[in-house]
């Protein structure tokens, strides 16, 4: 194959709007999440995902699942970690069955942040996802985002 390849030139195209619409809707939250909460999409995402941890069998995540979940490095993860931490919204501390691992959890005023920012969160997505369908480009990528997870999606 070249670079002028029709398969490859549509497969940049796509890869181009995916990108594109990546950005558009990561922007607009953004802005959103940081104008009314205090928030970055990255401490949103990392307080979302800390929230939906439970006690039990697998229930706490290690610092490399969280890194994945909010698709970070570990370092970078570390340090944003560390700076919710400084804000009050997270703790650490030791597993009590593993000396070596560290567990962070939501505080009582991470989580009523995360309570206060999801409204936020969902209508700026919405709002953003609206704006990007009536881009022809971009319309069919957005179906295939609001299929994921919809009951239609599993039929």
């Amino acid at each position: 194959m070249t670079a002028t390849d029709p398969a490859l030139t549509a497969l940049a195209s796509g890869w181009g709007a995916l990108s594109l619409l990546h950005g558009r809707i990561e922007t607009h939250v953004e802005r959103a999440l940081q104008s009314r909460h205090g928030l970055s999409v990255r401490e949103y995402s990392l307080l979302d995902v800390l929230s939906r941890q439970h006690d039990g069998v697998g229930g706490h995540l290690q610092m490399k699942q969280v890194a994945d979940a909010v698709v970070l490095s570990q370092s970078a993860t570390t340090r944003l970690v560390s700076r919710l931490e400084d804000r009050g919204l997270l703790s650490r501390y030791l597993c009590p069955t593993d000396r070596r691992g560290i567990y962070t959890d939501v505080t009582a005023v991470g989580l009523e942040l995360l309570e206060e920012a999801r409204p936020t969160n969902d209508a700026a997505l919405r709002e953003a996802l609206d704006e990007a369908a009536k881009n022809s480009e971009l319309a069919p990528l957005v179906a295939a985002v609001e299929a994921v997870d919809s009951p239609v999606a599993h039929a």
